[in-house]
């Protein structure tokens, strides 16, 4: 009897731990939007994403967990579970000055079932 007892409780314990997903993609949440430079859209611009992160990481890509492209409209998504979320766009630009980067990121915070509108408004970069 004391078995089974144990065996229930590390079953209910495993889960408890995996039904609580948070910050990693794959969930029923949404995030989705456009990378903007004002109002002309960057396509196929790069899209970082870094877990847990509510302030900007620094523009290091390696240290983001995960990386999408948008689309040739500037759109990219993305399916996650709730959390916070810290999503950084990168693209080209020919109408700046070379070498025509535009960079940003904003600090995005998701719950369950939701789906997030978030543009990127990227701005001239180095």
């Amino acid at each position: 009897m004391m078995k089974v007892r144990y065996a229930v409780l590390v079953l209910l314990a495993v889960s408890v731990i995996t039904a609580c997903k948070k910050n990693q993609l794959g969930g029923k949440s949404m995030v989705q939007g456009k990378v903007m430079h004002h109002s002309k859209l960057i396509a196929n611009a790069r899209v970082f994403i870094k877990f847990n992160a509510k302030e900007f990481p620094g523009s290091d890509t390696s240290k983001y967990d995960a990386k999408l492209s948008a689309d040739a409209s500037g759109s990219y998504s993305f399916s996650c579970y709730p959390g916070n979320y810290f999503v950084y766009g990168f693209g080209i630009d020919l109408g700046v000055p070379a070498p025509h980067h535009v960079v940003a990121g904003i600090p995005v915070k998701v719950r369950q079932n939701e789906t997030v509108k978030a543009d990127i408004p990227v701005t001239e970069g180095d």
